[in-house]
Parts: C-alpha cells; structure tokens; sequence
C-alpha cells in the first residue's frame, strides 16, 4: 500500500502528544502526527503513538542530524517500520546554526548523513528533508520523498514545488491561531514566532519572500506574524491551510498555538477534513 500522510496532519513539539490525543486525532480523521522538538534518535515517541493507534502515520519534523547519529537512527527506524509497516516517516535536517557548535557545512553533513541511511539501509522513500532553501529542497527531492518547509508561506510552498517538480512529496508546516480577535491572535502567536527571528536560515528565507528588516526586526511585524500564522474562525483557518495545497503541496502540518488546542482540532477536523 505504501505510506499514507493524508492531505492534513497535526505538527506539535513531541510532549504535546499523548496516546489518548493521537487516539482522538485518529478518530478526527488527520493523516500524520507530526513529531516537533528534535525527538531523539531511539525514535521512542514516535513508537508510543504507533503502538497506540491503528492507522494515523507519525512523522519526525526533525531528527537533528548533529544530535542523533545515522547508525542509530537507522536501526531506531527499522525497528518501528518492522512493528509498523507503512505508517512512519523519518525526517531529519540540519537544524539551526545558532544553537549547534558543530554546524559547519550543513549540506554537506546533510548528503553525508543521508549516505549513512543509504548504507544503513533507509530507503530513499522513507525519510524526509527539512528544506528551505532551493539547494536542500533540490536535494530533498533528489535524495528522500520529499521536503518539509517550516515556518513558510504559501508563495514558498510554490517556489519549492517547482523545484522539486513533480513526483517528491512537498509537507509544509504551518501555524494557526483559532482567535477571530487579530490583537489577541497576534498575542499568542507572537512569541513562538519571535524565537525563530533570530535565526539566519529562518530570516534569509523569509527576505527571499519579501518580508523586509522592518518586518523581521524586534518581535515582527503584524504582516509578518499574520503570514506566519493564520488566525481566525475555523473556515478562514482552513482557507490558509488550503493555500498551501493550491500552491503545490500534498500534505499540511498544522501546528495550533492556542493554549488548549483539542477544541481547535476538532472545529478544523470539522472544516478540513
């Protein structure tokens, strides 16, 4: 059959789930259990959630290459789909510069982590690439099923499909705030976005974009924190998730910056699935 995402999954740092929400998410109808937070290369969680569903796929949004070493995680990866056929994703990347003392020359430790995973015996089909920019999109297409942009805009969902062109998968994350309120959305989606300001990779794509130093300086700019997070009722939730699939996407994680988010899962379960 082969692994099944669905078109809407739900991106949260790994200590959001438990086996009783990914149950329920189960039941919602999403395909995909993002797990955010650099899980740990004995890919534990990811397990825990697979063992406690029959169905819904589980995905690693990423397994930090300068963190967990590919030997492990490739026998962490074998061990899970040997249990669980058909329902987990691997996805690694370089993470950020700013918090990894080693990061040097990312995209080469990225072809080299991904020639470990050959050699160790991941298939190509099985694992994804955290991408941004259009050399590591291209090699994301190139090297596993696909890319997973994070924290982008629809525009850059169309730019990175026409890099990969057709065949690789594109799984964009995405930010929403279920708050029709757009002082009080911007409030709670402020501080989670502010953090990634300060990080080169995130603040060159998002130039690339044509968000400006005005938009990027300080906490950001209201343009800048409405593109980055989509908030209103759930229809108008779901008219910016669905962007990304108009532009090119084939799976959206949606990741809730509400305080409760069951109550947002379910009004977008209701509206987008």
């Amino acid at each position: 059959m082969g692994l099944e995402l669905g078109r809407i999954g739900i991106w949260q740092h790994e200590s959001v789930f438990t086996p009783e929400l990914a149950r329920e998410l189960e039941e919602l109808g999403y395909g995909t259990l993002w797990l955010g937070g650099s899980p740990d290369g004995d890919l534990s969680k990811a397990e825990e959630l697979l063992d406690a569903t029959t169905s819904i796929a589980v995905a690693t949004g990423i397994v930090n290459i300068w963190k967990d070493d590919a030997a492990t995680v490739a026998e962490s990866y074998k061990r899970i789909v040997a249990k669980h056929p058909d329902r987990f994703l691997l996805g690694v990347g370089a993470g950020h510069p700013e918090h990894t003392s080693q990061f040097t020359k990312p995209y080469g430790a990225l072809v080299e982590y991904l020639d470990a995973l050959d050699a160790a015996g991941v298939p190509v089909e099985g694992r994804a690439l955290a991408a941004l920019g259009p050399k590591v999109i291209k090699l994301a297409g190139d090297r596993t099923a696909g890319a997973h942009p994070y924290l982008m805009t629809p525009e850059h969902t169309r730019q990175a499909r026409e890099i990969l062109g057709e065949g690789p998968l594109l799984l964009p994350e995405h930010k929403v705030v279920l708050e029709t309120d757009p002082v009080k959305a911007r409030a709670i989606a402020r501080p989670t976005v502010q953090f990634y300001l300060g990080l080169v990779n995130y603040t060159n794509s998002l130039r690339n974009l044509g968000f400006t130093d005005e938009d990027l300086s300080g906490e950001g700019s209201d343009r800048l924190i409405d593109a980055l997070a989509v908030h209103g009722d759930a229809e108008t939730i779901a008219r910016g998730i669905t962007a990304h699939i108009e532009a090119g996407a084939d799976h959206v994680g949606v990741q809730v910056l509400n305080q409760d988010p069951l109550p947002v899962y379910r009004a977008l379960a209701a509206v987008l699935l």
